[in-house]
């Protein structure tokens, strides 16, 4: 028996096509168990792959049988309930130059032949490699709505009989090219220990690292033996083929990161951000509760509800005037406002109930400086002074039309040089949430560490915080993946 099955509905599907000894019907496949134990990859080209119906039953049967099947149960269940997929920034972009230079109108659909990965429209390739990484599966239409966002409407496979001509002869190429890769091509022509996917976003306005951490981690990746990929939402797909996860994207709950971050754990991945980490720490209610519960310094705070009503003096007497009101999950510096008076309370009330029911009305510290304490595995990793943008309350300033003006100024120290009750209640901070990679932000009020909030997806950036560790710094959060990757295999 081939290493390479056929499957079809009738033998007669074939005409178009050169003779193969390859080739089964559905029905013999179904009623005959192939010989032979080697490992088969089963093209199912059936034009019925609904439930019940003999073409579910091959795929079906082929896992059972140990055959990689193209498509298999899980993605033929995936069309069938017409679970969407999400393109990133960037294929959205390659989509709208597309319908641009084809001028196609707003709103209208239009359609994506998929084969095997391919389709016949120049300048779409990555837009049908995507589709096929989420969806294999032979023959596939997308329906897309040339709407802004180029919304994938659906994804349903296509018979082979419904091809044209022109079709069936890209069809042919386009299996013939699959059937020289087999499954996958290798990765790396030479075997590493493991193999790390860094997860980053290109298009952020501002990553956790910037490119030459990310080169950094990928040149020390290289020397420890760790084949190091950097990865985008678009490659989601190829997650499994990796045996860690390195989160380089700001997280979020409701984010392709949380997304990514539970996969690699429910596949037992070594992972940071894990997603209870993500949980923990994106949320500044539940931080906030956390600390109290803890008795871990923190500025005074009390939440506001969307549904109640709220009072400007009342709050303020609590908290003093002014103070902070932030949603729940902002991050660097989003989402934050501060009131000093009712009309700018109403003001900032009406804009963050627009994302939340609960907000957060926290006590306003001024201090020139924010302490950032890197925590890897329980231990201080790097230490740094994050000043305050220049003539701004916080250390970023997304209002300034001056580009030097949006950021404060960094000083990285040695350890030995920052006041051990920082470290220490940085340490018992953390300790709260997990074992993975933080930073924790606090402030110094007549001498007393108050934690501001813990960072699950603390800045690595190069120039800054590897100032004092240079490359040690990226060794070290790299050997965290092969210490953990080697306990999971003893």
């Amino acid at each position: 028996m081939n290493s390479v099955l056929i499957l079809l509905d009738s033998l007669n599907d074939w005409k178009p096509y050169y003779e193969t000894n390859s080739l089964l019907t559905v029905s013999d496949y179904l009623k005959h168990k192939p010989n032979g134990k080697d490992s088969k990859l089963v093209i199912n080209l059936s034009g019925n792959y609904s439930y019940n119906s003999e073409g579910y039953y091959c795929s079906l049967l082929a896992q059972a049988r140990g055959h990689k099947v193209v498509p298999g149960v899980d993605i033929i269940n995936k069309l069938e309930s017409g679970t969407g997929v999400r393109m990133g920034s960037v294929l959205h972009r390659i989509c709208y130059q597309w319908i641009q230079k084809n001028n196609i109108p707003k709103g209208e659909i239009w359609y994506l032949n998929v084969y095997f990965g391919t389709c016949r429209e120049k300048g779409l390739e990555r837009i049908a490699r995507f589709i096929f990484d989420n969806y294999p599966s032979p023959l596939l239409r997308v329906t897309f709505n040339a709407n802004r966002r180029n919304q994938i409407e659906s994804i349903q496979s296509i018979p082979l009989q419904s091809l044209s001509s022109e079709e069936q002869d890209f069809f042919a190429c386009a299996l013939d090219n699959f059937n020289k890769k087999i499954w996958r091509v290798p990765r790396s022509p030479k075997q590493c220990r493991y193999n790390l996917a860094i997860l980053h976003d290109p298009e952020e306005k501002f990553p956790p690292s910037n490119r030459k951490a990310l080169s950094k981690f990928l040149d020390i990746a290289k020397k420890m033996d760790i084949h190091a990929e950097l990865i985008t939402e678009d490659d989601s797909a190829k997650l499994m083929e990796f045996d860690a996860l390195f989160i380089r994207s700001t997280t979020s709950l409701n984010h392709i990161t949380f997304h990514l971050s539970q996969k690699a754990r429910q596949n037992e991945m070594v992972v940071i951000d894990d997603p209870v980490s993500i949980i923990r720490c994106t949320n500044k209610v539940y931080l906030s509760e956390l600390l109290e519960r803890e008795k871990i310094p923190t500025p005074a705070s009390r939440l506001i509800f969307r549904t109640s009503g709220n009072d400007f003096n009342e709050i303020a007497s609590s908290l003093g005037a002014p103070f902070i009101i932030k949603i729940p999950d902002g991050s660097f510096s989003h989402g934050m406002h501060k009131v000093s008076d009712e009309a700018g309370f109403r003001n900032a009330l009406d804009i963050l109930f627009e994302k939340s029911a609960i907000v957060l009305a926290q006590e306003y510290i001024p201090t020139a400086f924010d302490w950032r304490i890197g925590i890897l595995n329980g231990e201080a990793l790097y230490a740094c002074k994050y000043y305050m943008a220049k003539g701004h309350w916080q250390i970023y300033n997304h209002s300034s039309l001056k580009g030097s003006d949006r950021t404060g100024q960094v000083d990285t120290l040695p350890l030995y040089q920052v006041p051990q009750h920082v470290i220490r209640t940085a340490l018992k901070a953390t300790s709260l949430i997990g074992k993975g990679l933080y930073g924790v932000d606090l402030k110094m009020i007549n001498n007393k560490a108050i934690v501001i909030e813990i960072n699950d997806n603390p800045s690595i950036d190069h120039g800054i915080e590897d100032t004092i560790l240079g490359d040690e710094l990226y060794y070290r959060i790299l050997n965290y993946f092969v210490r953990s990757l080697e306990l999971k295999s003893r």
